[in-house]
């Protein structure tokens, strides 16, 4: 079985984006051999401030022989990405269109934000931004569950120039210290605390004792602002206390309601979000970025212990998010996709917020976990808001595979359209009962490969197009030329084990790693000159290719 391909469902090829496999191929080879042509077609779908300079539009070096590494996209170009998402999606009639369905931890907990909602808490978030000196280029660091002031204030940044680093919300004060001092940070923006399952986190304390720590490294942040969450929520049946705060004791008065514990706080550093955005005005206009301005920083793992701020831009990333979600999601107007991943890592990031929003989707943010309040928590999402697109982890689809299939049976699926893995590579025994039991054996099966250093999808099949096998990523997504190398840099032909190289930059790929291009250039070009090297260690070509 694991051997076995498998092909697109006819209803769903009929009306993909991309429907066949010559299809693919033919604007691949486009893609790669004349990317400006591929890539300035698609540039049109978005409202440029000023026009990228047609011989400026694509430059590169990946060799260390020949000097810096560099990579530029659509030198010339101007654009505001929230205005690209947001202001461009109300324009065109979509301002009623609901933009995010937010979960929470609690089944009880949820919400709803349309395009229109959404621009104008942006613009509001974005003018107090400006009242605490925010300025373009300014770091501003974000530390918050998965809520909707998330992309609120990710969004905000870049309605000004600002960029943001967004720290995943589990980290330890230590990471989050750390990562504030490599990006100078301006501004702090967390949540009280979070619910997760039935664990308590105060969140405000974890980011006062990394502040402690970034105050002793010489550095300061201006400002912290605190998004008060707690309140709005619903009381887990069985509250756990954290050592990060105060033990949790339901109050008694109410089902939903539960004493909450007391938030460190320091009046000369510290402010409300809703006291912030109470009075601010909800229209800001949008500062125009150059196609290479900094978009966001995001901390990825060293192997020598530090982070590496991986750094991303404007104009290249928009065009890459967007495109890799219309085409690998197969997404379409009236659909509803659902990406389980934490903003906090680059999936959240580009297919979260970045990507659907460029492609004015409607989508969930989901707060909680695959086991609260039960086991079946994912499959009930998905019959309440009849999911059409649905992307998680291996890890998450072998954990629910434990508690067999009566589960997913007990609802409605049938709405699923496109199936997602995303993480790590996904085992044949998971991909068959994902595609077959969850997938009902109509469902195409996404198994996307990238990095956060890669910004989008580049090792994937599409949905109506290509053939699956279960294991394999298979197909290299437009504009990407992988090859495996041994370890004298030659080319491994057929079945093999070798290092994944990419021999051309894509628009949505890292430009360097924040404040160190040295150590971007020895970690990613060095190995092998002339290409990128992921980086991920030997790898099979067997799982690349499919013909």
């Amino acid at each position: 079985m694991a051997d076995k391909l498998y092909y697109p469902h006819p209803e769903l090829a009929k009306n993909a984006y991309c429907s066949s496999l010559e299809q693919y191929r033919k604007m691949h080879e486009i893609s790669v051999k004349n990317p400006q042509e591929f890539w300035s077609e698609i540039a049109k779908e978005f409202y440029w401030e000023t026009p990228a300079t047609e011989d400026k539009f694509f430059s590169y070096n990946f060799d260390l022989n020949k000097g810096d590494i560099f990579i530029k996209w659509m030198e010339g170009a101007s654009t505001n990405i929230s205005f690209n998402l947001l202001d461009k999606n109300v324009k065109s009639g979509n301002g009623d269109k609901i933009a995010f369905y937010w979960e929470g931890n609690d089944p009880d907990d949820y919400s709803r934000l349309t395009y229109r909602k959404l621009l104008e808490e942006v613009c509001r978030f974005a003018n107090v931004l400006k009242s605490k000196g925010v300025t373009k280029g300014d770091r501003v660091a974000i530390y918050m569950p998965m809520i909707l002031e998330l992309p609120i204030a990710m969004l905000a940044c870049t309605r000004i120039g600002a960029v943001h680093s967004v720290v995943f919300g589990g980290y330890s004060s230590d990471s989050l210290a750390e990562r504030i001092m490599d990006s100078k940070a301006k501004i702090l923006i967390t949540t009280d605390g979070v619910w997760r399952g039935e664990k308590l986190l105060i969140l405000k304390s974890i980011c006062d004792e990394a502040l402690k720590k970034v105050k002793k490294n010489s550095h300061e942040v201006e400002c912290c602002i605190v998004v008060a969450h707690l309140r709005r929520l619903s009381s887990p049946q069985s509250a756990k206390s954290d050592s990060t705060g105060k033990t949790n004791g339901v109050n008694g008065t109410s089902d939903n309601a539960f004493d909450i514990p007391e938030i460190p706080w320091d009046d000369d550093r510290d402010c409300w979000w809703h006291d912030e955005v109470e009075d601010a005005e909800d229209k800001c206009y949008p500062v125009w970025m150059n196609a290479e301005d900094p978009l966001f920083i995001l901390y990825t793992s060293g192997s020598t212990g530090k982070p590496k701020g991986v750094l991303h831009t404007t104009a290249g990333y928009l065009i890459y998010a967007a495109t890799t979600f219309k085409y690998v999601f197969d997404y379409h107007p009236s659909d509803v996709y659902w990406c389980t991943a934490d903003v906090g890592w680059i999936t959240g990031h580009t297919y979260v917020v970045y990507g659907p929003l460029a492609n004015g989707a409607t989508s969930i943010i989901f707060e909680g976990t695959p086991f609260y309040p039960e086991n079946d928590r994912y499959w009930a999402v998905i019959d309440k808001y009849k999911v059409t697109q649905f992307y998680t982890a291996p890890t998450a689809i072998r954990s629910l595979m434990k508690f067999g299939d009566d589960l997913v049976k007990k609802h409605d699926l049938s709405t699923l359209k496109v199936l997602g893995s995303v993480g790590e590579p996904i085992n044949a025994e998971a991909w068959l009962w994902f595609y077959n039991l969850v997938g009902h054996g109509k469902c195409s099966i996404s198994d996307t490969f990238w990095q956060t250093e890669t910004g989008g999808h580049v090792i994937t099949p599409l949905p109506g197009a290509t053939p699956m096998k279960p294991g394999a990523a298979s197909f290299p997504f437009f504009g990407v030329l992988p090859e495996i190398l041994d370890e004298d840099g030659h080319l491994v032909e057929g079945e093999g084990e070798g290092y994944l190289v990419f021999r051309q930059p894509w628009p949505g790929m890292m430009r360097t790693l924040y404040g160190n291009h040295q150590r971007f250039q020895s970690t990613y070009f060095d190995k092998f000159h002339g290409y990128y090297c992921t980086g991920d260690g030997k790898l099979n070509n067997f799982n690349f290719k499919l013909d």
